[in-house]
Parts: structure tokens; sequence; C-alpha cells
């Protein structure tokens, strides 16, 4: 009989089967013991070194974002600062409308002077004719053609006095002068109707001692009638849309005054820094923005643009001296437009210190008064100066130009009016308490 069909067989078949089935017991408790001791160790290893990579990257990711800031434009724009050249540079924009060539010319030659930057501009009521006359008389004059530093606007705008397209075109003059008119430090802005009462020699070497920062323009925040007869009322200035200049209409509807600024009105005819032009232009915080949209509603807006930024602009807020350099002859209270003035209103203005005056009708005899008595001008010549000498004479009026050194000036009596009326406007003792009050 076999072993394995005795009882004793059977006894011994089960023994290796158990045995059989311990060894394989005992390695699957090994091998289970080894990963999980291998598993151990990887946790151990990698929660011990993910935080030092971990810092690592982040501190390689901080220093690279420290190292790309990311720049925006209002990052790079900044006041611009003023110009350290003892004497300053002035940028003139004379404009004027149909019939208004021969006095844009007799205005220029009466304020050149080759430091300065001049635009002119004829608006698009002129005839075509009239506008290329001008312009070829700009390219041709032999002056301009040497200095280099009179230009036309060849592409005319058309200008409604009571809209806001009169501001419109003095940013796309100041626009030129910035971009062709290389330095200089205050903008002027003039009509075919103004007329100087100083000499450029007058005038620049009193600006000489005035600081450079100081925005010369009439201003008041109490704008009384005019919050309902102009901030309210909403108007449309044909001269946006039309080739041909007509009066401004009005809307129905009212408007209220507005809350994120405050209005400003005053003189239509300033003196402002270059910074405060490139402010107007840049508008890197876009107040100019919003304000001119807001003024292309408003009637007369050249009387409140302008006042609106500069008194509700931070930088700038500080910087007003509150006149308009002008001599202007009103009624009381004043009317849309000041009187003419003529031969009787002579002493007032000398009396004014004002460094212009208007308003001036064609060829009215009291210029020629002007010019003999005030500027030594003769008909269609320059002013003289320190600048300008001629064949025999000082005040030429040919070809036979030779140009001085142009920080030579020859001030006159003008100098010292105008010294008097400056001074009084920035030592008076509430000079700074009144800035855009």
């Amino acid at each position: 009989m076999e072993p394995s069909n005795t009882k004793e067989g059977k006894q011994q078949q089960q023994l290796l089967q158990q045995q059989k089935k311990k060894k394989w017991f005992l390695l699957l408790v090994l091998s289970l013991l080894f990963s999980t001791l291998l598993i151990l160790i990887s946790i151990t290893t990698t929660s011990s070194s993910v935080p030092s990579q971990y810092f690592y990257i982040s501190r390689a990711k901080k220093r690279h974002q420290n190292q790309i800031i990311p720049h925006f434009v209002e990052s790079k724009l900044h006041i611009s600062p003023t110009l350290r050249d003892p004497v300053p540079r002035l940028a003139y924009l004379i404009s004027g409308s149909v019939g208004d060539g021969d006095s844009i010319r007799r205005v220029l030659k009466a304020l050149y002077h080759p430091r300065n930057q001049y635009v002119v501009h004829l608006d698009l009521e002129a005839s075509a004719e009239e506008r290329l006359e001008l312009s070829r008389w700009v390219s041709s004059e032999p002056m301009f053609v040497k200095v280099r530093n009179v230009r036309m606007v060849v592409r005319a705008n058309l200008v409604t006095y009571r809209g806001p397209t009169m501001v419109t075109n003095t940013l796309h003059a100041a626009a030129i002068l910035l971009r062709e008119g290389g330095e200089w430090d205050w903008f002027i802005n003039l009509s075919a109707s103004d007329y100087p009462l100083v000499t450029q020699d007058d005038l620049l070497h009193t600006l000489a001692t005035v600081p450079r920062n100081l925005n010369f323009i009439e201003h008041t925040s109490d704008i009384g009638w005019k919050e309902h007869q102009r901030a309210k009322p909403v108007i449309i200035d044909p001269g946006l849309y039309s080739l041909h200049k007509s009066d401004v209409f009005w809307i129905s509807e009212k408007r209220s005054v507005p809350s994120a600024y405050k209005l400003f009105t005053g003189s239509a005819w300033m003196m402002l820094t270059r910074p405060f032009i490139e402010y107007c232009l840049w508008g890197w915080d876009n107040l100019p923005r919003i304000v001119l949209m807001y003024y292309a509603n408003f009637l007369s807006s050249p009387e409140g643009y302008f006042h609106t930024v500069l008194c509700n602009a931070e930088e700038f807020r500080n910087t007003t001296v509150n006149h308009d350099l002008h001599f202007i002859s009103w009624d009381n209270p004043p009317k849309q437009h000041p009187h003419f003035l003529t031969a009787n209103d002579y002493q007032r203005m000398i009396d004014s210190n004002a460094p212009f005056a208007r308003k001036f009708g064609r060829n009215e005899p009291v210029l020629d008064k002007i010019d003999s008595e005030i500027l030594g001008r003769d008909a269609d010549g320059f002013v003289p100066g320190g600048w300008l000498s001629g064949e025999g004479s000082l005040n030429v009026t040919g070809p036979n130009y030779i140009i001085r050194n142009t920080t030579v000036l020859r001030p006159g009596p003008g100098a010292e009016r105008l010294e008097h009326l400056i001074k009084g406007l920035v030592s008076a003792e509430d000079f700074h308490a009144k800035h855009c009050i």
C-alpha cells in the first residue's frame, strides 16, 4: 500500500503543505515590510527636501518679479523741468479769421524775436486764397526763412468763439509748438485783434526774473450767473462737424453742475507754462480729457476749460497768477465782446502796465501811435532790440539783416511798467492764498 494512501501519508502531505504556506506567508510579510520601509524612506526624504526646494523656487520667482516690474505709460510721464536759460523763450499762437491776414502780419512783426516760436492760424472761414497768401508770406519773409521759427497751421480749423473749437484750435497750435518749436518756457495765445504794449526785449527782460512755473490766467470759482446761463445749458458747436461757420445751437435739456471737479471761469487769453501745456495734451491722469468732453457742450468754453483743468490738477493749482496780462475795456456788467480800443483809450492802456491790449479794429489809427511811441517800429518793420541790426538802421524792413546774440536785450520804459505790474501781483500778501479760489 502506497504511503499517500495510508493515514500516515496523508498527515505528511498536510504537514508539507502547511510548511509551504508558512514559507510564502513569511515571504509576503517580508516583502510588505520592505515595501513599507521604502515608502517611509521616500516620504521622509521628500518631506525634508520640499520646503527647501519650495523656498528656492519662491525666492527665484520673487527675484524675477522684482526684476520685471510692469511699466505703465503714466509712470514714464512727468512734469518737465523748467529751463535754466537766463533769458526765457516764448511760444505764441496768433489766430484770425476771414479778412485778418494783414492784421496777423502786423501783429507777428510787432511781436517778433528770434528767441521765440510762432504759429499763425487763419481759420476755414477765410478763403483758400487768403490762407495761401499768408502761407506764402510766412515761408518767404527773409527773417523767418533765416531763423525758421514761424510756421502756419496748414490744416486750418473752423473756429467758433462761443464753442469748444477755439479750445481745440489752441491745443492744436500748442501741439505743433511742442513737436516743432524746440524748447520754450511759456505759451501765449493772441488773436489778430490783439497788439503788444511793450517790446519783446521788455517782456523777456522782465520774465527773466519771474519763476517759470507760474501760469498767468485770470480765474475764479465764483461763476455766478454763468452757472445757469452757460454751465447748465447744453450747446452744440457746428464747427465740430461742419465746413461752414454758424452760431451754436441749444439743446432743450439742462444738466447739473459737475461734482467730480470744480468749475472755474475767467479770461480766454493767458500765458501758460510749458509743463502745464504738456499736461493738457498728455493728460496722464485723464482730467484734461474729461474736462474737455464736458466743455464740448459749454457756452464760451475758452473762458473755462484751461482754468478748470489748472485749478483741479494737484500739480498746478498753486501756480496761478490771477491776471491775463491784457488791457481790455468792458461794459459793466461785461457783454460777450469788449469795446474796440481807440486813441481815447491810449493813456489807460499805458497806465494799466499790461503787455498786451485788445480789441483793436483793422488798421485802427491808435496802432500807429503804439508803433511810434511805444514800440519804436516803422511801418512794416520789426521792433528794434538788442538782437537786430541792419545797414544804417536798427529798424529795418529790407532783407539785409544781421542777427546779434539773441540774449542781448535792450529793455525800455515798457519793462519798468511790466515789472511794476508783475511785482505787484506776485508780492501781494494774499498771493498764495488766492490760488484757485
